[in-house]
């Protein structure tokens, strides 16, 4: 039985939990250099990260099974937050208003997330692997930040525009594009300064991979393959 790989579990849970930390956080806002945001901002650069790691190690079919727990998980969670919010409160619980209005976002604003989410995901993991081959598997700092700072914008365009376009009056093309390109800017800072910790979460995932890729030849280098031990190999192994 092949042993189950850890590190990829570990890179899961963070990335499962910082997914849904992004969407459950996000009610608050707060103003980041002059930029208001919402605090659901610092959940997201760690799902890009993460997937820029395990595609440059494990190759883009692990990676697609990251992005599907997550939207799974997404979507799990929403069923829960739906169900919780509207059953109805105990008499000895008089916090229901609050609760509610804390996790029962609009289906819309959920709906758009889920979206962003799903198609910056599949961007991220295109645009990493259509600059490998551009690159020839060298440059990983430019092919990080180039398929996440455009994953990055597709994610806040598609998000802003399915959430608030003309949820409002004053809710058109420009005022969406207008706070577009403040939230997107401060992503680009996050993919900027995560450069240094793809290089060490690919040297941490990597390492031990040469030495199970190294197994199969030490068995052929000493004659004994799994389940095809020759007389020749029973002798020289001392069987």
């Amino acid at each position: 039985m092949k042993p189950i790989d850890y590190k990829i579990q570990i890179l899961l849970t963070i990335f499962i939990s910082s997914l849904l930390l992004g969407n459950l956080l996000g009610g608050k806002l707060v103003e980041i250099f002059g930029i208001v945001t919402s605090v659901g901002l610092f959940g997201y650069p760690p799902t890009f990260l993460i997937t820029d790691i395990v595609e440059e190690v494990k190759g883009r079919e692990v990676t697609k099974i990251f992005v599907h727990a997550g939207f799974l998980s997404l979507c799990i969670a929403l069923f829960f937050i739906f169900v919780s919010t509207g059953l109805s409160p105990s008499p000895l619980y008089p916090h229901n208003e609050a609760y509610n209005h804390v996790f029962s976002g609009s289906l819309r604003i959920i709906l758009a997330s889920m979206i962003a989410f799903l198609i910056s995901q599949y961007h991220d993991i295109w645009a990493f692997n259509f600059w490998k081959k551009k690159t020839n598997g060298r440059c990983l700092w430019l092919r990080n930040n180039l398929s996440t700072i455009v994953s990055q914008l597709l994610d806040s365009t598609v998000f802003m525009f399915i959430a608030f376009y003309h949820a409002g009056p004053e809710m058109g093309a420009a005022a969406i594009f207008s706070m577009i390109l403040p939230l997107w800017i401060l992503k680009v800072i996050f993919a900027l300064l995560d450069t240094p910790f793809v290089y060490l979460g690919v040297k941490w995932l990597a390492s031990g991979e040469e030495k199970e890729n190294l197994r199969p030849e030490e068995g052929r280098e000493t004659g004994i393959v799994k389940g095809q031990e020759t007389p020749g190999s029973l002798n020289r192994s001392g069987l």
